[in-house]
């Protein structure tokens, strides 16, 4: 499993960084993007129930913009984990890997808010997802997508914050019932534009 997130991770950052060798200006909406956020989702189980519960954790994206327009490519890795899930005290470890479109308005450049929406793959661990729940018969990754936006201010340089990033986070475990997890994830850090000032 850590190859197969390792090889994914190197497929996706290799063109931002190939991109990052050419020049830019000192806000270049054409340079890639390197972002590091603080995650907390909130997730229920059992389903259709709110025996709900949090996980921590963080995540990284990368985004390559497309042309001179306001639609960007991403890749987007998050682990999160929870533990004294219910009263059985279950853990669980969520790695999610999606990429798909986002999309920025061309507005002012100090602040700039974005809308995306990707598909990947999850993979679940922990004592909440083995023994004998049904997810414990599930493949190694399983379907998940990200339907979100968020708002990023920029600072001095190639340096902005990620205020908020919001979404929309949908898994398919085998649960026993619909096989869907419907989560909220929101997120907030510190974004990097690779191009040179």
């Amino acid at each position: 499993m850590t190859r197969l997130l390792l090889s994914l991770f190197s497929l996706a950052i290799a063109p931002s960084l190939a991109v990052a060798q050419v020049s830019a200006t000192s806000f270049d909406r054409r340079a890639p993007e390197l972002a590091f956020e603080y995650n907390y989702v909130r997730s229920n189980a059992p389903p259709a129930q709110c025996d709900c519960f949090s996980l921590n954790g963080g995540s990284l994206s990368i985004a390559q913009p497309m042309g001179a327009g306001n639609l960007a490519a991403f890749f987007d890795v998050s682990v999160v984990h929870g533990a004294g899930i219910s009263s059985s005290g279950y853990d669980l470890t969520l790695t999610s890997l999606t990429s798909g479109l986002r999309y920025r308005p061309l507005l002012k450049p100090r602040w700039s808010p974005f809308g995306q929406v990707s598909i990947g793959v999850a993979n679940a661990t922990g004592s909440l997802v083995e023994g004998n729940t049904p997810a414990a018969s599930d493949s190694p990754l399983n379907f998940a997508s990200l339907v979100g936006g968020g708002l990023d201010y920029r600072l001095r340089g190639r340096w902005s914050l990620r205020l908020i990033d919001a979404d929309y986070l949908l898994t398919r475990s085998s649960n026993g019932v619909n096989d869907h997890q419907n989560s909220l994830r929101l997120g907030a850090g510190i974004v990097l534009r690779l191009g040179k000032r």
